[in-house]
């Protein structure tokens, strides 16, 4: 029998490995089947709770009508751009032109990489949180970039160092990606930092890419935008998206912001990889965008009832943590005498108490004495978690 055709795959696939919870949520799966063992997951942040009723509701009307299933603008309908730069300027203080500054996407996690195939030319180099969304790393390297990280930690309250940042040197620098309210740390941003933000752009003919999709969830501040800073439309780019405020990720209703020029570029090759989203989606989602404070005081009661018995969890390991972190998760350090990394920490724990943490370390070099926990599951097995380490964890 002849051989088959060898297809070697791309090289711009190398060190980009498969993301780490496809791979580790698949590991558990075949562990449960081969043991009968149930695992606790605390690890990815998919928002369990389902959106406002009415959002529902008007996906269903607008899918009954029969003029809505054909292919859609790549740009999006004027209904959802409008819907978001109304939204901008309700919660954001931002005036906005929908017909030229504000691009949906299906999905921020894709306007990423939109962006970074947009402004990156081979070894262009850009600034990454560390820790940091592995995506942002994964879309440079797949655009051709060359990632320079930068660290986050305590001692900087988990800001960036813009003193270090010049001091390691920005020479060929094209892009810093920054987020805030920060994943995973949860930190908080002030207006005091973006300005700092936007200054550093400007002084260094660097691209900020913000992205800024955790405002509403668990953030005691009113949400802000980097988009408000005076001179941010000359420097910066804010994506957002309704995932998890609005309990929509499996829509995939992203937005990105900003003046004309990169919005034009963006969609140039937008309009070549993907198209334009369900019009009975974009309908909804402009339903979703108009939900008043009610509906985020109910969602947030809901994730802060979460939050308390995380804390019971992390004090039942021992574990350190800042309270008044804002998203969908807490970050807390790894009890101050335990020698081993985050992945050390995370198997222990599950081989010990049938529950899974997100090792810090997934996230960069600065989450290695780290571990995260999701809030999107409810309190009770949160609860069950807390009672299976107090029973069997450090026995």
């Amino acid at each position: 029998m002849e051989k088959g055709v060898k297809i070697d795959r791309s090289h711009r696939l190398d060190g980009t490995g498969e993301y780490y919870f496809s791979r580790r949520l698949r590991e558990i799966s075949e562990l449960e089947a081969l043991t009968g063992r149930q695992i606790i997951k605390l690890a990815m942040g998919s928002p369990d709770l389902p959106p406002h009723r009415s959002v529902i509701k008007r996906l269903a009307r607008e899918a009954e009508r029969p003029d809505v299933h054909k292919y859609m603008s790549y740009k999006g309908e004027p209904i959802l751009r409008k819907a978001f730069a109304d939204w901008y300027r309700r919660w954001y203080r931002t005036e906005l032109d929908y017909n030229a500054e504000v691009l949906p996407l299906i999905g921020s996690k894709e306007g990423i990489m939109h962006i970074c195939m947009t402004f990156l030319n081979q070894g262009d180099k850009v600034l990454v949180p560390n820790p940091g969304y592995p995506t942002y790393s994964a879309a440079v390297r797949l655009a051709g970039g060359q990632m320079v990280t930068y660290a986050l930690n305590k001692e900087t309250n988990f800001y960036p160092d813009f003193e270090a940042i010049e001091k390691a040197g920005v020479e060929g620098v094209r892009m810093m990606l920054v987020n805030y309210p920060n994943m995973p740390t949860g930190q908080t941003p002030t207006m005091e930092l973006f300005e700092k933000i936007v200054a550093f752009g400007a002084k260094h003919n660097i691209l900020i890419v913000h992205d800024n999709p955790y405002s509403f969830i668990r953030n005691a501040a009113a949400p802000i935008s980097i988009m408000e800073v005076e001179g941010a439309r000359e420097v910066a780019l804010e994506l957002n998206s309704l995932s998890k405020g609005h309990s929509m990720a499996g829509w995939r209703v992203g937005v990105v912001v900003g003046k004309k020029e990169w919005i034009d570029s963006i969609l140039t090759f937008k309009s070549n990889m993907d198209s334009g989203m369900f019009y009975p989606i974009q309908a909804a989602a402009e339903t979703a965008l108009a939900l008043g404070e009610d509906w985020f005081k109910e969602l947030n009661a809901i994730y802060y009832g979460r939050e308390r018995q995380a804390y019971a969890l992390l004090d039942a390991l021992g574990c350190r943590y800042r309270k008044h972190q804002a998203g969908l998760f807490v970050w807390a350090e790894l009890p101050e005498a335990y020698e081993g990394d985050s992945f050390r920490f995370s198997d222990e724990v599950m081989e010990r108490c049938d529950v899974f943490l997100t090792p810090g370390g997934i996230f960069g070099s600065e989450g290695s004495r780290y571990i995260r926990i999701t809030l999107c599951c409810p309190e009770e097995l949160l609860k069950k978690a807390t009672d299976n380490v107090l029973a069997k964890f450090g026995k």
